[in-house]
């Protein structure tokens, strides 16, 4: 097969999270990638040294798309926080299957570490230093990846939450009406309903 007149690392990577989207995270390989770019997977190696290589330009096409300006200082903390992780949520809930790498590559992302950075300087100045801050911030990261996982691959509206529902009252009371609970919920008020929570209980630990 023909190599690539100009294959850019944003071309690289687009041809990465194009198999990801369409045939999931465990279809990604170099023969996979390379088979996309109508390539040789020897010749791929020209551009990459390996899959983890790979995996890192991925992620940072995902996390090129967030927005890490500073939110304005005269609004509450907490309402700075919750448009940080937004604006994450926006970004990394394109590609669903992705998901996992940002968890695993983000310190390599410069794009990841402008976001953190944004972050740790609003926890900051609410008063969050030290333990506490490293503690707030991997909890925000946990809530954020976690979430959209959820979000996509179990949502509250699909056939999880119908099994939860029809399970015998006399012996899950609580799941069966919680369930038919978030029949009610979508996906806005979950997300950010539960950050609150979260962020309700750093202002207050």
């Amino acid at each position: 097969m023909p190599r690539p007149r100009s294959l850019t690392p944003e071309r690289l990577a687009a041809a990465a999270l194009a198999v990801i989207d369409r045939d999931g995270l465990a279809a990604l390989s170099m023969r996979t990638v390379a088979k996309e770019l109508t390539m040789s997977p020897m010749g791929l190696y020209r551009y990459v040294a390996d899959r983890e290589e790979l995996e890192g330009l991925v992620v940072e096409r995902v996390l090129s798309t967030v927005d890490t300006a500073p939110p304005a200082p005269d609004a509450p903390w907490r309402d700075r926080i919750e448009l940080m992780a937004g604006r994450l949520r926006e970004a990394v809930a394109r590609h669903p299957s992705a998901v996992p790498l940002t968890v695993a590559h983000r310190h390599r992302s410069p794009a990841g570490l402008r976001w953190s950075e944004a972050v740790l300087e609003i926890l900051t100045g609410a008063g969050i230093d030290g333990g506490r801050r490293v503690v707030a911030l991997r909890a925000l990261h946990a809530y954020i990846t976690g979430a959209i996982q959820l979000e996509h691959l179990g949502p509250l509206a699909g056939s999880g939450t119908e099994a939860i529902a029809a399970l015998p009252a006399d012996r899950f009371p609580r799941l069966a009406e919680t369930a038919h609970d978030a029949r009610t919920i979508g996906p806005e008020e979950e997300f950010f309903g539960g950050l609150r929570l979260l962020l309700h209980g750093l202002d207050g630990a």
